[in-house]
């Protein structure tokens, strides 16, 4: 059985350092110093796991080797329309204590598991994003360059009733290191009642890091929350994007891509919760590997004995293009009452022999027939992308990766 680190270079002093340089209140880092304790007993997220192996090892990276609390280094950009606070943690703890103290921790259980916990104690930069009642924005734009071999990072939108915001975050590397780098990123969204949340997140960070991310949002009544998730960088990835569907006729969407080359690992974790009546969900992932890259999917519709009226759609198709790279996918549906419409669905497979040969006979050379249909497999989740410069951005990636 596998156990869980315990960090002997972590202590109460480096946690009371990064909280008194961002000026936070004493249940801030009461928060955090609990969460370090609790280091000691919390064990890694869950992977999806067959007898006698786990798809993901966690518990053989280094995290002890990983963390550097007290060096953090990143470029930022936060930006959004006048009418909608786009903060830092300090300038939101200084403006909205009350509300920031409400939710922080409400959504995602800082002591989850261990790398929750090790996120909440140490996170030394982040964005608090706060839509007052009844305000339309667009066009907030996070960007984090890393600089420093870890980074904890910390995401926090509310929108009030009847609002609505679209948010793109983007995390990349800066300065090259020796060193493998360790990135990690909580993403909690509290949406108020009848608000609309689009939040798109692209992580090209450099292929000899490690990523850890865990979205997770809340939908009040009539309210609907839609994730965009493009992974195209990292050595190891290990994210969760969920949905608590707690208000009744709320709606989500998930919507994956991913592209994995070399010795990529993706592990894609995917959940719906239907706890309300007349709530609707829609997760649409696909991705490819090549080379010696490997993916590992698993998706929930989880719904529940009082989620009335129900429909809720999975699909998720992976693409490899080498006979070394790997894909396993898990989709789950867990129905407790029977008003429900839903449906799951995994593929994974080769390019088509067919319409590989129907191109090269029209003199297409091999790889660029190749090229055009993965670009075409991905056509279906691109179209499903609302943000353009998202869109733009992920088609951009995987033309270069096709090219290099």
């Amino acid at each position: 059985m596998s156990t869980t680190q315990v960090h002997a270079n972590l202590t109460d002093a480096q946690v009371r350092e990064i909280s008194g340089n961002l000026e936070e209140p004493e249940w801030m880092l009461e928060t955090r110093l609990d969460a370090l304790e609790a280091l000691e007993t919390l064990d890694m997220p869950d992977v999806i796991r067959t007898p006698g192996r786990d798809w993901t090892n966690l518990h053989g990276l280094d995290f002890e080797a990983f963390v550097d609390p007290l060096n953090a280094a990143e470029d930022k950009d936060q930006v959004g329309p006048e009418d909608v606070d786009v903060l830092s943690w300090g300038d939101a703890l200084a403006e909205h204590e009350e509300l920031v103290r409400e939710h922080f921790g409400s959504i995602i259980d800082p002591q989850e598991n261990y790398l929750t916990a090790l996120s909440t104690a140490l996170f030394t930069t982040g964005t608090v994003i706060y839509v007052p009642e009844g305000v339309d924005a667009e066009d907030v734009t996070i960007r984090t360059e890393q600089h420093s071999r870890s980074l904890f990072n910390y995401t926090l939108v509310i929108t009030e009733e009847s609002s609505s915001v679209t948010i793109l975050e983007r995390q990349s590397t800066g300065t090259a290191l020796e060193d493998e780098q360790y990135y990690s990123g909580i993403v909690e969204i509290a949406a108020g009642e009848n608000s609309y949340v689009q939040y798109g997140s692209l992580q090209n960070l450099d292929e000899d890091s490690y990523c850890f991310t865990a979205k997770r949002g809340e939908t009040d009544t009539y309210a609907t929350i839609n994730w965009i998730e493009g992974n195209i960088g990292t050595k190891l990835t290990k994210t969760e994007t969920s949905t608590l569907l707690a208000g009744d006729s709320s709606e989500t969407q998930i919507v994956g891509a991913f592209f994995g080359h070399n010795d990529q690992h993706f592990d894609l974790d995917v959940k719906v919760w239907h706890r309300a009546e007349h709530t609707t969900a829609d997760l649409v992932t696909r991705g490819v590997t090549d080379d010696t890259a490997r993916s590992v999917y698993e998706g929930v519709q989880n719904v529940g004995r009082d989620a009335w009226d129900t429909s809720s759609y999975q699909r998720e198709n992976t693409l490899m293009l080498s006979d070394e790279s790997e894909a396993d996918a898990s989709p789950k549906l867990i129905i407790n009452n029977h008003d429900t419409e839903a449906s799951h669905s995994a593929t994974v497979g080769q390019i088509d022999e067919e319409d590989l040969l129907y191109m090269t006979s029209r003199g297409v050379s091999p790889r660029l027939a190749r090229n055009m249909l993965v670009e075409g497999f991905f056509v279906p989740v691109l179209e499903e992308v609302a943000v353009d410069e998202l869109r733009e951005d992920l088609e951009t990636l995987i033309r270069e990766r096709l090219e290099n």
